[in-house]
């Protein structure tokens, strides 16, 4: 292409600007106002304080009870221990089972514990057809409703034992949650 050349209109314009503002800086009023949220970084960190809110709000909407918190991190300081600490017609009464009938499936440990604070009764049991589960039972009357999840690698439920106090199942796999639930909530036949 070729060059443009100038007609008298530009170069009178030109010469006119030219004695229009001192030599130097130009004046403030002729630079582009940015509003302050329109900068990148105040963009970037936006988005990165709304990506934060999400997941932490995702995170505290699937987080358990403060109690199912502690029945876990209870169950995890005592995976391997075994033994019988308590007799079992006290542990039956307190899981609302008859108390003349054996303990179900393979009793691991049974023992009286303190979570948060509260009695428990614990017990880990092996269910053949299911796996290890920890059931914890509460002297004291505690108010949590039936739920379940996934938090610090195990699953968790709570279920309404047979005399309708809350129990507390925690296990390894899914699986084993589901024979618990059967043996532990059903109603009597």
């Amino acid at each position: 292409m070729y060059p443009r050349l100038d007609d008298d209109f530009d170069l009178r314009a030109r010469a006119d600007l030219s004695l229009a503002y001192e030599a130097g800086d130009a004046p403030p009023t002729l630079f582009r106002h940015t509003p302050w949220f329109s900068r990148r970084w105040v963009q970037a960190c936006g988005v990165l304080l709304l990506l934060a809110s999400v997941v932490m709000g995702g995170v505290l909407a699937v987080r358990p009870p403060e109690l199912v918190r502690g029945a876990i991190e209870h169950e995890y300081y005592e995976r391997t221990l075994r033994g019988s600490f308590m007799d079992a017609p006290t542990l039956l009464a307190q899981l609302g089972l008859d108390k003349n009938k054996p303990v179900p499936g393979y009793p691991q440990l049974m023992r009286p514990c303190d979570i948060d604070g509260k009695l428990a009764y614990h017990l880990t049991t092996f269910f053949e057809k299911g796996g290890i589960v920890t059931v914890f039972a509460f002297e004291q009357p505690v108010s949590l409703k039936e739920d379940e999840g996934w938090w610090n690698d195990v699953y968790w439920q709570v279920v309404t034992a047979r005399d309708g106090r809350p129990l507390i199942l925690v296990a390894e796999k899914k699986k084993a949650l589901g024979v618990a639930n059967r043996v532990f909530s059903q109603p009597p036949a």
